[in-house]
């Protein structure tokens, strides 16, 4: 049997740029992604903690140390700049393997960055 478990999460980083023009997608500073376990192109669900709105998109690179958190084209729509969110992925796999699986999780300052 396989099953879905959490792979990562970036806990309560601050949206620093809404692209409504943009293609799609959420843009992720570098260090973020690499410190959570997160790949450009991955699925992600992105959960805004200030009004709710829950999304899934997938995740492009952003510069090294900026902080971004950009949510692009109709994501846009879903958050105003300093809303809270929670982003994360998801991997299936095998029962056995899910139960000894750990997560990458990080929890960013309020500027997101890495303490």
């Amino acid at each position: 049997m396989q099953i879905q478990v959490l792979k990562s999460k970036i806990h309560r980083v601050k949206v620093t740029q809404a692209d409504l023009n943009y293609i799609g997608s959420v843009t992720i500073d570098l260090n973020l992604m690499e410190a959570s376990g997160l790949i450009e192109h991955e699925k992600v669900q992105v959960v805004n903690v200030n009004n709710g709105e829950r999304l899934e998109t997938y995740v492009i690179k952003g510069k090294r140390g900026s902080g971004t958190i950009c949510l692009n084209g109709p994501a846009a729509r879903k958050v105003e700049l300093g809303d809270i969110v929670i982003i994360i992925s998801y991997a299936l796999m095998d029962y056995e393997e899910a139960k000894k699986f750990k997560p990458s999780i990080i929890f960013p300052n309020e500027k997101n960055k890495l303490n």
